[in-house]
């Protein structure tokens, strides 16, 4: 590698252009660790990209040696997206952009062995771990289930393992918490998974307590570069530490004013802590904003003055004075729907906007459902952020538990889903015989159905159908792990298909015996060097070779595996033809994303299934946004901007939310969390008004509807904060609500 030019400008570079002075100085710092300290709105992306791109094409730095984190799929393909614009594509062969838990899994990729885990470890996703979390809490009380599985999951990001947690843990509740959570533990190595939290732990112990290790990671990664640095928690300030060693070649890229989610383990106090660990780091602070005017940027500024400053900043804007931001005061939720809807309609009118030009933000989910009502009687179409995952759908995760079970088969919770859906003679007294065997043994299902004997299951037709799951599943082992172009061989017989599928197929040829295919295929491969097997009768051939092969590929290994399923015919057998074109188009469309996916990045069917646990929803590049006004909480939110907001709701209690310590306990300890939430609720407020470009209206309610009772409310203490004034509310009559007055008043409001 050529070295890195350490400051100023090497012969014959070019300065980045459309950068201020500060952003500037943020891209050719490389001294030494630089903190970032990005206002919102103030082009810390464009200086992230920028950043990169000057360490590929003026400073000599090798595209494998830059890596560059964020938190989610969305920031990391706009980052990318950027960069490509910017560097010549040969100049980015290697270059890492990306999220943490992506990091992490490339990490335990190589390095699984070191951690006890085998190459075919599979991910756990939020439901089939909470599935685990609820067995070994034996209730199905829900509220003590998400509170004992986030309590879990905040002492892994503070890198606490249950010993550890035990010491920290207070009262009957954590104590209970430090059982499940030992449990836990067992049973995940046990399944050899890991969780979503696991895939940034285990790097970042690995990393510390093994310096071979850390030696060969730091050798790689010898420029980081972190956005969003107030959002990380203790796991991930480690893991960069780790990463960068006493080189210290990073820029971290925050914003302590837009810290909203210690909820979660996020410390805000990350920030802070870099000067202290770096002694030498520079700060840069960028204070320009390029999204709002200026009167939204003046009520930002206000209220997050009201919190204690880590570092001081002050955002201004050139884009103009703008117009006066809007205090509206209801008498109850139902008018204020109403009345946004309204306003809302007639405001599109009036500036000749799209409806994609309006956001209407709330501090809770439960706020969504009286406002979608106001939009759906006047006909606006509207999007709901934090709708259901397409990897949510019971279809697709259907699909996936056959390729989590084929991808590591001591997976328990993927075989129940495997084996029982759809249903192939495989019930609850069977799985119940397996699960007895299996805890007396200490092993998965799947290796008490690999060797299924009388003694454990009676019934010789069961047995059979076990072995013959087995053998299916083995099959698809074999190829899944293979790379494209390998050679093609037989499936499984058709009895064993059909048994599984629930119909009598011909009689398999003289001589062939099932119970020894699974050998035939194993030595058939190796004398194939490497073949695998074939499609069933009828799937689409694969691309023929020099040899005058088929060739296998995994999207072959896909189309098959879906076709011995035979998934279509289940769902049009559970559910009437509309219900089921819709979940067989889902499961289409996880396939095809699959293929391309695999195309794309030349991964195997294994590694695909280590990839989608990662993935929340489509990478779809050809999406546009629809034209519909966009329903969030003020948390989804974050990092998006619309040209009119209106902000429902700012009242006492709601926003700032009022937390459950809020009355009795008066010890230090507990004022002290309380003064905490608040400014978590302020910097939360702060985030909502700088979503806002052109305009921002904000609305109170005197009362508001919870359960069936009506609630007296107060406006915010943040509206006097912004230095507005709260409106008195207005006197509404019941008549208001008639469909007749609700079109007269909107008919006056476009001045009709």
């Amino acid at each position: 590698m050529n070295t890195p030019f350490a400051a100023g400008l090497p012969p014959g570079s070019t300065l980045p252009a459309g950068l201020n002075a500060r952003q500037r100085e943020a891209v050719l710092y490389l001294d030494g660790p630089c903190l970032v300290l990005a206002g919102a709105g103030s082009g810390k992306t464009r200086v992230i990209t920028q950043k990169m791109a000057y360490l590929l094409r003026e400073c000599g730095y090798q595209a494998r040696h830059v890596v560059a984190l964020t938190f989610t799929n969305k920031a990391a393909r706009e980052m990318n997206e950027r960069v490509r614009t910017l560097v010549d594509p040969r100049l980015l062969r290697g270059l890492t952009v990306g999220t943490f838990h992506s990091l992490g899994l490339r990490f335990l990729r190589e390095e699984y062995a070191r951690l006890g885990l085998k190459r075919g470890f599979s991910i756990l996703d939020a439901t089939d771990a909470q599935g685990i979390v609820q067995e070994l809490l034996a209730t199905t009380d829900r509220a003590r289930l998400r509170a004992v599985q986030q309590t879990i999951s905040l002492w892994k990001n503070a890198l606490l393992d249950p010993d550890a947690a035990a010491r920290v843990a207070l009262g009957p509740d954590e104590s209970e918490a430090v059982r499940v959570y030992r449990s836990y533990e067992a049973t995940l190595r046990a399944y050899q998974s890991v969780d979503f939290d696991d895939l940034i732990r285990l790097p970042a112990q690995l990393l510390a307590r093994d310096e071979e290790t850390r030696a060969r990671w730091q050798a790689r990664v010898q420029y980081l570069l972190v956005d969003e640095y107030q959002d990380t928690n203790a796991c991930q300030y480690q893991l960069v530490r780790m990463l960068c060693g006493e080189r210290a070649q990073l820029t971290a890229v925050g914003d302590d004013d837009q810290a909203i989610y210690a909820w979660r383990g996020a410390t805000v106090e990350n920030l802070a802590q870099l000067e202290h660990d770096y002694p030498a780091l520079r700060l840069i602070k960028l204070e320009q904003n390029y999204r709002s005017v200026q009167r939204i940027l003046q009520a930002a500024n206000q209220v997050i003055s009201h919190n204690p400053k880590t570092f001081d900043k002050t955002l201004w804007s050139e884009l103009g004075v703008g117009e006066p931001i809007g205090v509206m005061a209801m008498d109850s939720d139902l008018i204020e729907a109403e009345s946004i809807a309204m306003r809302l309609s007639a405001a599109r009118f009036e500036r000749q906007a799209q409806w994609k030009d309006f956001a209407v933000l709330y501090r809770g989910n439960h706020q969504a459902r009286v406002m979608e009502q106001a939009l759906r009687t006047l006909r606006i179409p509207y999007t709901v952020s934090g709708g259901q995952s397409f990897f949510d759908k019971a279809e697709v995760r259907d699909v996936l538990a056959w390729l989590r079970l084929i991808a590591n088969e001591d997976e328990d919770p993927a075989f129940i889903r495997a084996a029982t859906t759809p249903r192939r003679g495989i019930g609850q007294g069977t799985l119940q015989a397996l699960g007895a065997e299996a805890a007396r043994r200490n092993v998965s299902l799947y290796a008490v159905a690999a060797e299924v004997t009388e003694a454990v299951l009676p019934a010789a037709r069961q047995r059979e159908i076990l072995r013959d799951f087995v053998r299916l599943i083995q099959h698809f082992q074999v190829r899944a792990a293979q790379r494209n172009g390998a050679a093609v061989l037989p499936l499984p017989t058709a009895q064993v298909q059909g048994d599984l599928l629930g119909f009598d197929p011909d009689p398999p040829a003289p001589g062939m015996d099932p119970a020894h295919e699974l050998g035939a295929l194993r030595a058939a491969l190796a004398d194939a060097g490497g073949a695998t097997p074939a499609a069933p009768p009828g799937a689409a051939a694969g691309p023929v070779g020099a040899d005058g092969l088929q060739h296998d590929h995994a999207g072959r290994v896909l189309d098959d595996l879906l076709s011995v399923m035979d998934y279509e015919r289940y769902l049009y057998d559970q559910f009437d033809e509309r219900q089921a074109q819709a979940r067989w188009g889902n499961v289409l469309e996880l396939i095809d994303w699959l293929k391309r996916k695999a195309d794309e990045d030349d991964l195997t069917v294994l590694e695909l299934v280590q990839h989608v646990a990662l993935v929340t929803m489509l990478e779809r590049s050809d999406d546009e946004e629809p034209d519909a006004v966009k329903l969030s909480t003020l948390h989804a939110s974050k990092g998006l901007e619309f040209p009119h907001v209106y902000l429902i709701g700012v009242e006492e209690g709601l926003l700032p939310h009022r937390g459950g310590d809020e009355d009795g306990d008066v010890s230090e300890a507990a004022v002290a969390a309380r003064v905490r939430r608040i400014q978590e609720e302020r910097r939360l407020m702060y985030v909502g008004i700088t979503r806002a470009q052109r305009t921002l209206q904000i609305s109170w309610c005197r009362k508001r509807r919870r359960g069936r009772e009506d609630t007296v409310c107060e406006p915010s203490r943040f509206i006097a904060e912004m230095g507005l004034q709260a409106e008195a509310p207005r006197s509404t009559e019941a008549a208001d609500h008639d469909p007749d007055r609700t079109l007269s008043r909107l008919k006056h409001l476009l001045g009709r």
